[in-house]
């Protein structure tokens, strides 16, 4: 039931709520938010930084859900409420009768944003909310405050952000962007054929090569199939961006130094990006609004926060100096 809080699969004390949507054409829809409250310091019971109360909204990336539990709490640890969202048809959202991840339009995310923005600054009263996104997670956040522009946001931190399609210039050609639009019309669907070595999600995995424990049914090793109407729809979003979206708060977008294609287990796939294209990021990353600060951390890997522990610290450490001097300075 909408705004009703359980357990979540995190454990205590991350709750979660379903957030009930409009049914779409293959039935039911929902939205999770995942929750937890920092530590009271104060006689109200409120998280207080400043002059008022603070929250962290995070988005996950394609093809997995929020289980960095280490992100939010380095939020918690300075005052922030967390939450994060489950986005319709990913993980904890994810029902039987579902296409994995799929939407026709990127702004088919914006009814649960809404929701979500709602319960953290209406229902919860949060005045101050910091947004975060990883991957298409950040290109949709950042879509969904250019056209909301809420009053209680106080700026973006942008992991990784999918903000063009990587691979050959030809796949950003007029002519095949053309044929993925009329094919995303005509048969949204369809598969599209793509190599998925696995790489990626086995350096993360701690029964693999990596140290993080996730649901692998909700973030697969070899990833969710993707689909054309899917693929039409983000590069709708890659093109909105790119023509320049009017966001005035503060924003920090994070990647790694570099991005390789290793063809085995070796050192590049725990110390690169080896998902997106990191000039990419850098190229567009002052598209995303007008105050824009760009970090790239040596020997990140796509999601930046679970990085080995050195580019980690790294990682976090700018989005402190960010923190502090643009968005809650330590002496307001």
């Amino acid at each position: 039931m909408s705004d009703e809080h359980h357990p979540d699969v995190l454990g205590d004390p991350w709750r979660a709520e379903t957030i009930e949507l409009a049914d779409d054409f293959e039935g039911e829809v929902v939205a999770t938010l995942v929750s937890r409250r920092a530590a009271r310091t104060d006689g109200a019971g409120a998280a207080s930084r400043g002059t008022g109360t603070w929250a962290t909204l995070h988005v996950h990336g394609f093809a997995e859900y929020f289980f960095q539990v280490e992100y939010g709490e380095w939020w918690l640890e300075r005052g922030h409420d967390m939450y994060a969202l489950d986005l319709r048809k990913y993980g904890r959202s994810l029902r039987a009768h579902q296409s994995a991840t799929y939407v026709a339009d990127l702004s088919d995310y914006f009814e649960e944003l809404d929701a979500a923005w709602e319960r953290i600054t209406v229902r919860d009263g949060h005045e101050h909310v910091v947004l975060s996104g990883h991957s298409t997670g950040g290109l949709v956040v950042a879509l969904w405050a250019h056209e909301r522009r809420p009053a209680q946001l106080a700026g973006l931190v942008l992991n990784s952000p999918w903000l063009d399609l990587q691979g050959s210039r030809l796949l950003r050609s007029l002519p095949v962007t053309v044929l993925v639009d009329q094919l995303g019309r005509r048969r949204p669907l369809q598969e599209v054929s793509r190599d998925v070595s696995g790489l990626y999600g086995r350096s993360l995995h701690r029964e693999h090569d990596g140290e993080w424990d996730f649901d692998l049914q909700w973030k697969p090793i070899t990833s969710y199939p993707v689909r054309v109407g899917w693929l039409a729809a983000v590069r709708r979003g890659h093109r909105q961006l790119q023509a320049g979206l009017d966001i005035a708060v503060p924003a920090l977008v994070l990647s790694s130094d570099r991005s390789t294609t290793p063809q085995g287990m070796d050192e590049d796939v725990h110390t690169s990006d080896i998902v997106l294209d990191v000039q990419q990021i850098r190229r567009w990353a002052t598209a995303v609004g007008s105050h824009v600060t760009y970090a790239a951390v040596p020997g990140a890997i796509h999601d930046v926060v679970l990085s080995r522990l050195g580019p980690r610290r790294r990682a976090y450490g700018e989005i402190r100096r960010w923190l502090d001097a643009y968005v809650a300075p330590r002496d307001i």
